[in-house]
């Protein structure tokens, strides 16, 4: 049976470990069956990619780029507190935080990063309830930063 992280290999990806939190938060909170992930930013071994605004420093296809792998951070959160992403039930929800510059009004399709990487990943269980945000800034200056609620076992 090919597992969850089999599936990321054959797309080219790794899990990261779990990034810590950068504030006064804990990375995710469960309750029942479902786990609170808090707001994950672009973050790849421990540097920040992807600073600035859509639609003036950065493109879709960035933003896209950001979303997924503020979607790897979120997951990799989720298996350290489960211990296997094969757990997950269902993504419930996806909140997209979209930092943009006037006029910008694509943070839908920016959000399709983490959105479609996590059905191509999870099937019908990666399929989501979501809101794509735009904002003026994020911290650390990020471009994207996301959050996410799931079902588990």
């Amino acid at each position: 049976m090919t597992t969850v992280e089999d599936k990321l290999r054959e797309m080219g990806l790794e899990l990261p470990e779990a990034p810590p939190p950068v504030a006064a938060y804990v990375p995710c909170v469960r309750t029942g069956n479902l786990i609170f992930v808090s707001g994950q930013v672009p973050r790849v071994k421990g540097e920040l990619q992807f600073r600035g605004h859509l639609g003036d420093e950065l493109s879709v296809e960035q933003g896209m780029t950001a979303a997924r792998v503020c979607a790897l951070n979120a997951l990799a959160i989720v298996k350290n507190e489960i211990g296997s992403l094969d757990r997950i039930r269902r993504v419930v929800k996806v909140t997209g935080y979209v930092a943009s510059s006037a006029g910008f009004q694509q943070q839908p399709r920016v959000i399709d990063g983490a959105s479609v990487f996590l059905s191509e990943l999870l099937g019908d269980r990666g399929k989501h309830a979501r809101a794509a945000v735009g904002v003026n800034e994020l911290p650390l200056g990020v471009a994207v930063e996301l959050e996410i609620i799931v079902e588990v076992e």
